[in-house]
């Protein structure tokens, strides 16, 4: 953790009751595992780094819903963003946007881990690729899009990653078949991505969320016409 990045408004009292009160959730969860002591040190660490930032909105139940989720149900997926924000703050600047994190209950990067040029990925409270936060469409993104997957993370736990990758094997396996069956005329690296994971039903609420669906890069026609969501509202 880098103090620098906190210094419109690190809090010290902050980051070391949430590490207090973090470890002491995650350790609870997992003493009948047997695993009081790695998860406790996740539970902390993260509560630690989050209230060192300020990312939790104390000042609405949504504050302590995050923080008590990532810190009991979601354990796996907060440890997974540890790993995400640790390549963040590795791979330097441009890093951390406390514009789009502080009391927003995620943490969101600039850089970080970013598998697919171009794409924003969330890894449980962790946003990376971001990219130049002073567009409005990439706060947007940020804020409408990216937003619903943190708390995707956070309501189905340690199944998101294998509902979210079992989207991905079966819908690609199918995006195959339906190249070969019926849509010659299309590439089929965009049929299978269409869908893999245009079709996702994560991506599917996450782009309705942000009132970009059906999205560009997806094949005309294929799949969900319709957005699931109704967009954010915006004032």
């Amino acid at each position: 953790m880098n103090p620098t990045e906190s210094s419109d408004g690190g809090n010290l009292i902050e980051a070391a009751a949430v590490c207090v009160v973090g470890g002491a959730f995650a350790s609870a969860v997992g003493a009948p595992f047997g695993l009081a002591l790695p998860l406790g040190a996740v539970g902390a660490a993260n509560g630690a780094i989050c209230g060192w930032r300020r990312i939790y909105d104390w000042s609405c139940s949504t504050g302590l819903v995050a923080f008590t989720l990532d810190s009991t149900w979601a354990l796996p997926m907060t440890a997974a963003g540890l790993a995400s924000q640790a390549m963040g703050v590795v791979r330097g600047a441009p890093g951390y946007d406390a514009s789009l994190s502080r009391r927003a209950n995620r943490q969101v990067f600039r850089r970080g881990f970013v598998p697919r040029s171009g794409f924003a990925i969330t890894i449980g409270n962790v946003v990376s690729g971001a990219g130049d936060t002073t567009v409005a469409r990439r706060r947007r993104l940020i804020a409408d899009h990216e937003d619903v997957h943190v708390w995707q993370a956070r309501w189905f736990g340690p199944f998101y990653p294998v509902l979210y990758g079992g989207w991905m094997l079966v819908g690609g396996a199918a995006g195959m078949m339906v190249w070969v069956l019926r849509r010659r005329s299309e590439r089929f690296t965009k049929v299978v991505e269409s869908c893999a994971y245009y079709l996702n039903p994560f991506e599917w609420w996450a782009y309705s969320r942000d009132d970009h669906w059906p999205p560009a890069g997806k094949v005309a026609g294929l799949g969900w016409r319709a957005p699931v969501v109704r967009p954010r509202r915006r004032h």
